[in-house]
């Protein structure tokens, strides 16, 4: 009788499994007809920031970024090792993968010895001018031509909403915001890239 028993229960429970399992199949395939997404999809097509590329470069490179711009769907990043020696070109697709690079170890490390000595680094840069002007970070360059004795400064060009562009100063020292390099303002006001 115990043996009879043991066997009911089984086939019980193998019944409710049976029987749960297309309506957790049907529930599952309607949210998906509704429009829900599993989490990783929507995560697969947010293209990578700015910020993110600038992240992503300095992982496989470690340094400090020198200039960072959008072509299209990829990141170029400059980034500059932290002896000064070292500079790297590198290719930061949509997703934030590092896809190419080339890289050079032959650099004088006096050429770069203002940026390593930066107090605010490309990141603070970035995040100071997005305060001041609302939008996206297009490109980022440092800039240490002391030829016109202005102090060495970030430009950043920020994307806004409505498309229009504005390049934005960032003081190295202090990152308050500084007039930029006027010979590029407005340049890029009907770029669509």
């Amino acid at each position: 009788m115990k043996r009879t028993r043991s066997l009911y229960v089984p086939a019980a429970a193998a019944a409710v499994l049976l029987t749960a399992g297309p309506v957790a199949s049907a529930t599952a395939a309607s949210a998906t007809a509704v429009g829900t997404r599993p989490a990783s999809a929507a995560a697969a097509r947010a293209d990578v920031d700015a910020a993110g590329a600038a992240a992503a470069a300095l992982k496989k490179y470690p340094g400090f970024v020198e200039s960072l711009d959008k072509d299209g769907s990829v990141w170029h990043v400059d980034v500059i090792g932290k002896n000064g020696k070292a500079h790297s070109e590198v290719e930061v697709s949509a997703a934030g993968a590092v896809t190419r690079s080339d890289s050079d170890t032959e650099q004088d490390g006096n050429e770069y010895k203002t940026l390593l000595a930066a107090k605010v680094d490309a990141a603070k840069a970035m995040k100071a001018a997005l305060a001041a002007t609302p939008g996206k970070v297009w490109s980022l360059d440092w800039d240490n031509d002391n030829d016109n004795g202005v102090a060495d400064y970030w430009s950043v060009e920020i994307k806004s909403s409505d498309g229009s562009t504005k390049n934005v100063g960032v003081d190295a020292k202090t990152g308050k915001i500084v007039p930029a390099d006027s010979d590029n303002d407005g340049d890029n006001d009907n770029d669509n890239n």
